[in-house]
């Protein structure tokens, strides 16, 4: 450390702190705490009956991040055998099974490599952004690798040949992925809007993995169909082989089915559900949480605890930066002065006030502790505070730039800066989705009902999210305390995740549907045929990404369940009520309005999406 030590008495008299700065770059400091972590603990242990820790950014940084990279850790090992096993139950095969892992895994692996290349220009947040390349890379990669190798060996057992029926899966499901692929990263480039660094290395690696897997699925993964030819199908699982079929299943043909038969009733009732689990989302609260939102049984943040309860504020207080001419010119220095006695006149800030100057004697930063905690409402206003005293006194001299700064002020312009461009991402995302899906269907309603499903599941799991970490339901299962509120930077992030992967099984099952549609069914014949025959591959996707989110629900930090609850609860919303129910009610209410298009958009770009529909109209109610 260096020689700036100094010594405080607690307010109770019981405690004392010891404060220094370690030597070096502050940002690399949780590299260079381990002396200071070994110098403590001998104190502690040759004074047992003392209570002795430490904190600072150095050292929590440390510890928190060896929480977290054990909470990744767990989860990868988890992740990877759960979706082997789903994927050997959808196929019935091993080798089949291991194809659209392998997919995922090579797109995550190519994008973190590449990734080096960007991140020489551009500030790439590592550790955080390899765990979303994890995530993203292994829902759309095994995606995409399902609905392609999903359709190759339905048509091998239609009865086409090895090569036909490569073909027909490059046709139809090769084409939905492209389009799908290109949807889900119009949605992820949304991020670039926030203007925040973080979320910006997450669009450009979510881009990246899904571009990768896209590329991957039409060359890479045909190409290995077309070298295995059946033998995809070898090392069978005798009893699960057994079970595979063409299409989706009985269970969700006979919920289709009487979805159909009563459209009116199971959209207003599914609708209904939906609505009503989106409505506590209007009561929504974003916070940027302090030590009260992470695991409590983290020496640093019983360290923190113990800090705040005897120097209240110290640990997260404000500094007001001041740069002047000179600081010793009286002006200047009877406003901070002034400064000093009407922050802790207002109650803002408390003593003790200290003040350090630069040699140069040209820039002073005003330490203040903070009313609060340093992460609820009471130092946020705090802040407000300041900001409107600070230009009225020291502020207000000629020549003097001032400005609050700290922890707290950060997490607060964070907070606003979440809130304030998360208008500018949804409108960015919904529009460009809506000219994806208007150009690639060639309908302004099925474009339209898309944007409004998708908003409905994605508003849905906000409900959820608030119910669970603002009203503590089910937070005893889940294994937490914190319900402060949803972290700032999650609502902008899941939006953009979730309308990215829900798409995903919208562009695949109104594919088929269109594919049937075109080839001379009626609507509602085309709606159930291209439901049922997609019901397997979307049912084992969605199990995938369920199980695999699940798993970030158990994470210690409140952080990462809430990220692990809201992405899973959405793409069970998304595949059940909003994928089995309310798409095919409303598809069968609207009926031939489903395909409309105005006349004067009849210049848009025919793209044909899927091959000559092949199937049969009596194969609608298989």
């Amino acid at each position: 450390s260096n020689d700036l030590t100094q010594l405080t008495l607690g307010l109770d008299g019981d405690s004392a702190i010891v404060t220094f700065d370690i030597r070096g770059d502050p940002s690399t400091a949780a590299d260079r705490v381990d002396p200071v972590v070994a110098a403590v603990d001998e104190v502690k242990a040759a004074h047992p009956e003392l209570y002795v820790g430490n904190f600072g950014e150095g050292t929590a940084e440390k510890e928190i991040d060896g929480a977290v990279g054990d909470d990744l850790e767990r989860a990868g090992l988890m992740s990877l055998p759960v979706t082997i096993a789903i994927l050997i139950v959808a196929f019935g095969a091993l080798v089949a099974a291991g194809i659209p892992l392998l997919l995922a895994l090579t797109a995550v692996i190519a994008t973190m490599g590449l990734l080096a290349i960007p991140s020489q220009v551009w500030p790439v947040d590592g550790d955080n952004t390899s765990a979303v390349v994890l995530l993203i890379g292994l829902a759309v990669g095994v995606d995409y690798a399902l609905f392609y190798l999903k359709r190759e060996r339905e048509e091998r057992a239609a009865g086409r040949s090895e090569t036909a029926a490569l073909e027909a899966a490059a046709a139809t499901s090769g084409r939905a992925v492209l389009i799908s692929g290109l949807t889900v990263m119009a949605a992820m480039a949304g991020m670039f809007f926030t203007g925040d660094e973080v979320f910006s290395s997450f669009a450009m690696a979510t881009i990246m993995v899904v571009a990768i897997a896209v590329l991957g699925s039409l060359t890479v993964l045909p190409a290995l169909l077309s070298r295995l030819g059946d033998n995809v199908n070898r090392a069978r699982i005798p009893f699960l082989h057994r079970l595979q079929r063409p299409g989706g299943g009985r269970a969700w043909g006979w919920i289709l089915d009487r979805v159909l038969r009563r459209p009116l009733l199971s959209a207003v009732v599914s609708a209904g559900i939906l609505v009503a689990l989106a409505l506590p989302a209007l009561g929504m609260k974003t916070v940027v949480p302090g030590a009260d939102a992470f695991p409590q049984d983290l020496q640093a943040v019983q360290t923190y605890n113990r800090l705040q309860d005897s120097f209240p504020g110290e640990q997260q207080p404000a500094s007001v930066v001041v740069k002047a001419p000179s600081i010793d010119d009286p002006r200047v220095s009877d406003g901070i002065d002034e400064l000093r006695e009407q922050a802790v006149a207002s109650g803002a800030a408390h003593e003790p006030v200290t003040v350090d100057v630069n040699q140069a004697r040209t820039v002073a930063r005003i330490v203040l502790p903070l009313a609060g905690n340093g992460s609820n409402e009471t130092s946020y206003d705090a802040i407000s505070t300041l900001r409107q005293i600070v230009p009225a006194t020291v502020g207000s001299v000629e020549g003097v730039q001032a400005g609050v700064t700290g922890e707290t002020a950060i997490s607060k312009d964070f907070g606003s800066s979440m809130k304030g461009s998360a208008p500018i991402v949804f409108a960015f995302v919904l529009i460009l989705a809506f000219v994806l899906l208007l150009v690639s269907f060639r309908s302004i309603v099925i474009a339209l009902k898309a944007i409004i499903l998708n908003l409905l599941s994605v508003a849905a799991a906000f409900g959820v999210l608030v119910l669970v970490f603002q009203h503590g339901i089910g937070k005893d299962l889940l294994g937490f305390e914190y319900t402060g509120g949803v972290m700032a930077w999650l609502p902008v992030f899941l939006f953009v995740i979730l309308f990215g992967l829900s798409m995903d099984y919208h562009v695949f099952i109104l594919s088929r549907i269109r594919e049937a549609y075109d080839g001379g069914m009626k609507t509602e014949d085309a709606v159930a045929y291209g439901i049922k025959s997609t019901a397997g591959v979307v049912t084992s996707a969605a199990v995938v990404m369920v199980f695999v989110f699940s798993i970030f629900g158990t994470m210690s930090l409140i952080m990462m369940k809430q990220f692990g609850v809201g992405l899973a609860t959405a793409v069970l919303i998304d595949a059940t009520i909003v994928r089995a129910v309310l798409l095919p009610a409303t598809m069968k209410l609207l009926g031939e309005w489903n395909w409309y298009l105005p006349r004067w958009l009849g210049w848009l770009p025919k793209i044909k999406l899927e091959g000559p529909g092949r199937a049969p109209a009596a194969e609608a109610g298989r």
